[in-house]
């Protein structure tokens, strides 16, 4: 994954010009340990055409991971989040594969988020990823056909809309990510973060 020189944090003053679908950023970690733990639970992929399709092309194994969301108390770590990006109907859910999880290509419908806050047509949706480990072998992620390995923790990826997207876990250990999702207008940032790339304590 591209990253900074030195791996300092570059800061999103810049709105969105509606041409480039997706970025990356990173950020410095606050969380260490504090997300392997909780009560993760696995839920089948929402999308019954999709997996149809997966399973026509030979997949055969677990699609997507388990999950830990807004149905359970949120972990402190995540709630300084808020802070790093600001966006309306603010949503989050921590997402973990496990060795032979697959994700295959495919475009978010946002279906739950659209209903439950009544996202409008036009309004601009914005997903986050954001790696909570550092990469270890195995570990898969790919937008728009491009892959990326070898990031760092703490560094993140986000995109618009129904930007393209897949994820594996082919290593031998855990996969840890933080999900995050909201609706942006091209006034708000793309994220906001102290210099050493933490979250803003100043707010």
């Amino acid at each position: 994954m591209e990253t900074p020189e030195n791996n300092e944090p570059y800061y999103g003053d810049e709105p969105w010009n509606g041409v480039n679908s997706w970025a990356t950023f990173i950020s410095r970690p606050w969380w260490e340990g504090q997300y392997q733990d909780l009560d993760y639970r696995h839920e089948p992929f929402n999308d019954q055409e999709m997996l149809t399709t997966w399973r026509s092309l030979g997949y055969t194994g677990r699609m997507t991971g388990d999950m830990y969301d807004m149905r359970q108390p949120e972990p402190e770590f995540v709630k300084h989040w808020r802070q790093v990006i600001p966006m309306d109907h603010w949503s989050w859910s921590l997402y973990r594969m496990m060795p032979g999880d697959v994700l295959p290509a495919h475009r978010d419908t946002y279906e739950n988020f659209r209903r439950i806050y009544r996202v409008q047509p036009g309004q601009t949706i914005r997903r986050y990823i954001v790696f909570l480990e550092p990469w270890k072998s195995g570990h898969y992620f790919e937008i728009q056909g491009r892959p990326l390995v070898g990031w760092l923790a703490g560094a993140a990826v986000f995109w618009y809309n129904d930007t393209e997207h897949a994820a594996a876990n082919l290593g031998s250990e855990p996969r840890y990510t933080l999900q995050i999702t909201g609706v942006v207008d091209e006034n708000l940032p793309i994220f906001i973060l102290d210099k050493d790339g933490s979250y803003p304590k100043s707010q």
